[in-house]
């Protein structure tokens, strides 16, 4: 059947009047974006620089809180780099634990696999507090572990481990225990995608599983390793309630620091220049990554 052309007078009219609709619908939730989440931003950003003056002790418009945080000596950001390193340590621990799980859902289960990756995240739908605070039960000097290394003589009662809790060893653990699950998704959606018959094209020609992972598998994956490291590593970076809850003084982090300064009302200007400055990596991160971190670019490298 041969298509009715649209005369372009007609359809430009027809563009036109769809506007009041498509403007009406994006309104509200544009005006939520606007008064949530663009001007408190706006409002932050200012106050770092003393532009807007929420108390009455603030100093005028200067630069000082920006020179102080980055100068040689800054506590604050020696402890960015320092969560930094948390964070890059267990988005790490969570790709490598993820990936496993995620190429036997996707790869090796035959039936039923969605069920089986249901099964995976139906636990971590609870209480996010609650699984957090269960570790402290696990990892205290009286808990589960150290009274399961007393009771087999391993270890003192009196001496128990100190370092499971409030350290930043039981950060990362923690952090990767409740980010585990979600990192699986993205790996498992690549894997899922992949072409089988590359898979069945090398097998054919005598390459082993363990090539034929390294070659083709692994490679066309990248993608999913790379979402699920971002996927990790944007949020934690600015985490504060797991390691206020199981970090301690050794496990403090830089999204500690910001709530301190706020919550605490000790220097709100200092804590806009923290939150400021967060906000402007993870910008750049996201979109470095969007940019340079392409899927089709990742499987042509």
């Amino acid at each position: 059947m041969a298509e009715v052309a649209v005369p372009a007078p007609r359809l430009h009219a027809r563009r036109t009047r769809s506007w009041p609709v498509t403007l009406s619908l994006l309104s509200a939730p544009l005006l939520w974006l606007l008064l949530f989440f663009l001007l408190p931003i706006g409002i932050v950003g200012a106050h770092s620089v003393g532009a807007v003056r929420l108390f009455p002790t603030d100093h005028g418009l200067g630069l000082d809180a920006w020179r102080h945080f980055f100068a040689g000596g800054s506590i604050y950001l020696g402890l960015f780099w320092k969560s930094v390193r948390m964070s890059v340590t267990a988005s790490f621990i969570c790709v490598a634990l993820a990936y496993p799980v995620a190429y036997f859902l996707a790869l090796v289960v035959r039936k039923r696999k969605y069920v089986l990756l249901l099964l995976i995240i139906a636990p971590f739908l609870t209480s996010f507090l609650l699984r957090v605070l269960a570790w402290k039960v696990i990892l205290g000097d009286q808990g589960v572990v150290n009274s399961f290394l007393s009771s087999t003589g391993l270890r003192s009662a009196d001496h128990p481990i100190s370092w499971l809790l409030y350290s930043q060893f039981a950060v990362i653990l923690v952090l990767a225990y409740v980010w585990v699950p979600f990192v699986a998704l993205p790996i498992f959606v690549t894997l899922e995608n992949l072409d089988r018959s590359l898979l069945e094209a090398a097998s054919d020609l005598g390459a082993s599983r363990w090539k034929i992972f390294w070659k083709i598998t692994f490679p066309m994956s990248l993608p999913g390793v790379v979402a699920a490291f971002i996927f990790v590593f944007i949020p934690t970076i600015g985490e504060f309630v797991t390691p206020l809850l199981v970090g301690g003084t050794k496990g403090f982090m830089y999204g500690n620091a910001i709530s301190d300064l706020f919550l605490n009302g000790l220097d709100w200007r200092t804590g806009s220049v923290l939150a400021v400055f967060l906000l402007a990596v993870v910008a750049t991160l996201i979109a470095l990554f969007g940019r340079f971190l392409q899927p089709k670019r990742l499987v042509a490298d």
